[in-house]
């Protein structure tokens, strides 16, 4: 069994310390504390660093300093992907720049009048370029865990204000897939991420960096009953203040059974494998994945 379970770290305190450096002294020395946070975490959080340093090592191929390396850069960029989704949707003064490949593709998703779902995993921070998506002129549906404490989340809305897209909670009472059909029958754009699920979802099993991993059906369901265009979204962070977005080619599943499903998971693990050996410091996943 994974052991995501649905809760991010973090709390008030450490939120309310970066907003205000980010507020009178910029991004830099954002990044500057961050270093001795990083460390913290490289230090004294087994439980997120076990798993990371073991995709390092046996999935990516890097020997024990590299990845024991690798593994401190992994907690630096994250950390730089949260401060930097807060200066973007606070619209703080910033020098961010973004090349986005692909963005035609979603702009014929959206002229086609069927809507679709856009997928995406915890790879890169495609959340910092998705206020980009104000350009494409249509509704957007985020589909997201509600892995924030109440208390941060407050605190984080009260900085960044009302997000431009409509945020679409997953829930117990799967009220969730209520939303997602009103939305998609409204000829609206769906995103969500592919990668993660809570126990007793229901999964899929398919090979990503030659081992057997579990992926949540749903999303590739959903894009199967449907039958609405597919696109897969990424950004990834080059350099301290450049983004890159990649979207691909809008794909359509279905066929008898699991046809769809099936073929929508292999296209969506052989691209998200594609990013993983070109971005490989900026996974996410803080748990065993591979379970």
């Amino acid at each position: 069994m994974p052991s995501w379970q649905g809760k991010s770290k973090g709390n008030k305190l450490g939120y309310s310390i970066f907003i205000f450096i980010l507020r009178y002294g910029g991004v830099y020395p954002a990044y500057f504390l961050l270093r001795f946070v990083a460390f913290y975490y490289f230090l004294f959080s087994w439980s997120s660093s076990r798993p990371i340093y073991q995709y390092f090592h046996t999935k990516i191929g890097y020997g024990r300093w590299r990845s024991l390396y690798s593994l401190y850069r992994n907690y630096y960029v994250f950390g730089q992907t949260l401060i930097d989704k807060i200066v973007v949707m606070a619209n703080m003064e910033n020098k961010f720049t973004f090349d986005f490949d692909g963005e035609h593709h979603l702009r014929e998703m959206v002229t086609g009048g069927r809507g679709g779902i856009m997928l995406s995993a915890h790879l890169g921070n495609w959340e910092v370029a998705g206020h980009l998506f104000k350009r494409l002129q249509t509704r957007i549906n985020i589909v997201m865990f509600d892995g924030e404490h109440q208390r941060i989340k407050e605190y984080l809305s009260s900085i960044t204000g009302d997000r431009n897209v409509n945020i679409i909670v997953i829930k117990d009472d799967l009220s969730h897939i209520y939303a997602i059909n009103e939305a998609l029958s409204n000829q609206e754009l769906v995103c969500m991420h592919a990668d993660r699920f809570l126990p007793g979802n229901k999964t899929i099993t398919a090979p990503l960096l030659g081992h057997d991993a579990r992926f949540p059906v749903g999303p590739f369901l959903l894009a199967a009953t449907f039958r609405v265009p597919v696109c897969v979204v990424f950004a990834f962070k080059e350099t301290a203040t450049h983004y890159h977005f990649y979207a691909t080619e809008p794909r359509s599943y279905h066929g008898r059974r699991n046809q769809g499903v099936e073929k929508a998971v292999a296209d969506f693990t052989g691209l998200l494998e594609e990013k993983i050996h070109r971005y490989p410091e900026q996974w996410f996943n803080y748990y065993d994945f591979w379970a």
